[in-house]
C-alpha cells in the first residue's frame, strides 16, 4: 500500500467520522449527565466495533481475492455507486442549506462505564453508515492483486487508522464537548463539511468505477 493510497483512505474515513451520525448523538447524550469517563467509554466502544466491522469485511475480501474478476467488478461497482450516492446526497444537502442539527437531550440517568462501553459498541456496530462503508467501499482500498496475507495486513492497517481517527475526533469532542458540539452544529460548518464530503466522495466513486483488476 502506497502513501497516496493510505492518504486517500484517511481522507474518506475522516469525512465519515466527522459527518453527523449516531456516534455523535450518543456522546451528546452521555457526557452531560455521566461525565467525561463515560463519554470516553463510549469512544472505546466505538473503536472496538470498528474491529468487528473490519473482521467481517476482511473475510469477504479474502474470498473476493481468490475468486474471478467478475466478483471484483461487482464489488467495485457497488463501492463506487455507494460513494457517489453519499456524495450526491451531501452536495444536495449543502446546496439546500439544511437546518443545523437539533439539540440532543441529555440522558436521564448516569451511566456506568461498562454500560457506556456497551452502548458505544452497539451504536457503532449497528450504524448502517459504517456497515455500508465496510461492505461496499472498504474493499476498494485493498490491493486486490496482492496475496492473501498482504491484503489482510493492509486491511488491518486501514482498520487501525479508521479507529484512531474515530478515537481522536470523538475523544476531543468528549474533552471539549461544549465548544466542539456548538461548532459542529453551526450551519456554515455543516454546509462546508457536506460540500467537501460530496465532492470528495463523488471523485473517489468515479476513480473506483474506472479502476481495473490486474
Amino acid at each position: 500500500m502506497t502513501l497516496a493510497e493510505l492518504t486517500s483512505f484517511v481522507v474518506v474515513a475522516t469525512l465519515l467520522v466527522m459527518s453527523p451520525g449516531p456516534n455523535g448523538v450518543l456522546i451528546a447524550k452521555t457526557v452531560p449527565t455521566s461525565g467525561r469517563g463515560a463519554g470516553l467509554a463510549n469512544v472505546v466502544g466505538f473503536v472496538a466495533a470498528f474491529y468487528l466491522h473490519g473482521a467481517l469485511s476482511i473475510f469477504g475480501i479474502s474470498l473476493i481475492l481468490v475468486q474471478s474478476a467478475q466478483l471484483f467488478l461487482i464489488v467495485k461497482l457497488l463501492g463506487a455507486g455507494y460513494l457517489c450516492w453519499i456524495g450526491i446526497k451531501a452536495l444536495h444537502a449543502a446546496w439546500k442549506g439544511d437546518a443545523p442539527l437539533a439539540s440532543v437531550a441529555p440522558a436521564k440517568r448516569r451511566r456506568q462505564l461498562r454500560t457506556a462501553f456497551a452502548e458505544g459498541f452497539l451504536t457503532n456496530a449497528l450504524n448502517p453508515k459504517v456497515s455500508m462503508f465496510y461492505l461496499a467501499a472498504f474493499p476498494q482500498f485493498i490491493p486486490h492483486a496482492a496475496g492473501g496475507e498482504t491484503a489482510i495486513g493492509t486491511a488491518f492497517t486501514l482498520v487501525v487508522a479508521h479507529s484512531l481517527i474515530n478515537a481522536v475526533w470523538f475523544g476531543a469532542m468528549v474533552v471539549l464537548f461544549a465548544r466542539l458540539a456548538s461548532a459542529a452544529r453551526h450551519p456554515g460548518f455543516q454546509r462546508w463539511l457536506k460540500g467537501v464530503t460530496g465532492a470528495v466522495f463523488i471523485g473517489f466513486g468515479a476513480k473506483l468505477a474506472m479502476m481495473r483488476a490486474t
